[in-house]
């Protein structure tokens, strides 16, 4: 396992976004919140920009609009404006405030801020004021995401008699996971809070009227008695030290236990076992039936995909996560990129892929110039990752199977699902089709048997 940071003065085509965004995806996923971001305008309409084209759903996200007079005396009076227009316009019940590059650079004390207009909103009606710090220039959009679930936890959860309620706090993945996790707990039948959850504030129906805020969401009661569960899961093992399940685990005793997304047979088998042992139940049948596909699926196309030399770049959950997939069904994860500072990626990318057919390089902290180079070096057959690699598979020629985040250029990215069996079984006929695909278009039949 080789790690390596390319050493550079400057990002070309960065493989990671702002940390605010981040902040943005995990308020999304809390009912009846919304984020105000503490700068200026452009750093809203981005971030608002980004997040609809691959959601393809309305999301509003307000500024406290800096100028040149906050940028010098401070923004406290306008993050408070900022606060007092939300309220009167949309009637939020929770309000995530993240810090922008400008904010962090004058030293904007926001926390403080907040607890200030906290005290002076009336207590029975105004919403919770959530500040995180997110400054671009010392994270990404996965540790932002990341600190946002923490000051959630940290600002809502209260202690409480113990009960068997189980806490999910998931990495960034898509509405279709959400909905798997909320059907694989409905299964079980345990009482479980899963934060956050944007699988219906992110990938809803049809409005006949326009809504402020949209329905679903994580609520904040059942945020509140995190702090009383018996359990919790942390899906990712790209998650920082400090997690919402460590707060939870340290403030309140909850027992904390941290797993990998669940991709695959062997990740999938973990979390199902994980949840049975949490909740005293065992895992329901249907369950068996979807791993037993599964297994024959790997054997149908075990063929085409052994050998295959994999690309996988985006967030350090997912990155881990797919390399360990790409490894159980013979295909060898040659290059793991990250653009998050991630400097245990390689250690726990060595421990998803303990066994290996050729030798894996880690990148962590660097763009997508970096990662182009590294997988021609690499000799790429298959790239794994977001819509933002496509430019490397043109120019490589090889196939580009689009997960998680951000999906741009393709409709249904928020439909993708990645976890569990069928996510396993969907990703991997994806991946066997994408190769596929590629062989046959080289061949000089019109149409052959493969």
């Amino acid at each position: 396992m080789k790690r390596e940071t390319k050493q550079s003065f400057a990002a070309v085509n960065p493989c990671r976004l702002c940390a605010p965004l981040g902040a943005a995806l995990a308020f999304a996923g809390v009912e009846g919140a919304m984020t105000l971001l503490h700068g200026s305008q452009g750093c809203a309409t981005y971030i608002r920009r980004f997040l609809i084209s691959h959601f393809r759903e309305p999301i509003d996200i307000a500024s406290s609009s800096f100028a040149e007079d906050e940028a010098i005396f401070g923004g406290a009076a306008a993050l408070e404006q900022a606060v007092s227009n939300m309220i009167a316009q949309y009637h939020p019940r929770l309000i995530g405030i993240a810090t922008t590059c400008v904010a962090e650079t004058i030293g904007e004390d926001v926390a403080r801020y907040a607890r200030e207009i906290g005290a002076r909103l009336d207590s029975g009606a105004g919403p919770v004021l959530v500040p995180v710090s997110t400054p671009s220039y010392k994270g990404s959009h996965a540790e932002g995401y990341h600190a946002a679930l923490y000051r959630i936890v940290e600002t809502l959860a209260r202690p409480g008699a113990a009960s068997d309620r189980i806490n999910i706090v998931a990495g960034m993945i898509s509405p279709a996971d959400f909905r798997f996790l909320r059907e694989v707990c409905n299964g079980f039948g345990v009482i479980a809070t899963i934060l956050p959850d944007y699988s219906e504030t992110l990938d809803g129906g049809i409005w006949e009227h326009n809504r402020g805020l949209p329905d679903g969401g994580t609520g904040i009661n059942d945020i509140r008695a995190m702090g009383s569960a018996s359990n919790t899961l942390s899906l990712g093992r790209g998650v920082p030290d400090m997690s919402a399940g460590d707060f939870l685990e340290r403030t309140f005793g909850v027992r904390h236990s941290r797993l990998g997304l669940p991709i695959g047979i062997q990740a999938t088998d973990a979390f199902m076992n994980a949840l049975a042992a949490a909740c005293g139940k065992p895992v329901p049948a249907r369950y068996a039936a979807e791993r037993s596909r599964l297994i024959d699926a790997y054997v149908d196309g075990h063929k085409y995909v052994f050998g295959k030399r994999a690309v996988i770049y985006g967030d350090p959950d997912a990155v881990v996560a797919l390399a360990g997939f790409c490894g159980e069904i013979g295909m060898v994860p040659a290059l793991c990129a990250t653009g998050s500072a991630a400097p245990g990626l390689a250690a726990r990318i060595g421990e998803a892929v303990p066994e290996s057919d050729g030798p894996v390089t880690v990148l962590d902290k660097t763009d997508f110039d970096g990662i182009s180079d590294a997988a021609s070096a690499a000799g790429a057959d298959i790239l794994i990752g977001s819509s933002k690699g496509n430019f490397i598979a043109g120019r490589l020629d090889v196939p580009l199977v689009r997960v998680f985040f951000p999906v741009h250029d393709r409709i249904g990215g928020q439909r993708l699902l990645h976890l569990g069996y069928r996510g396993a079984q969907e990703l991997f006929d994806r991946i066997v089709n994408e190769i596929l695909d590629k062989r046959q278009r080289a061949s000089k039949a019109e149409y052959a048997y493969m």
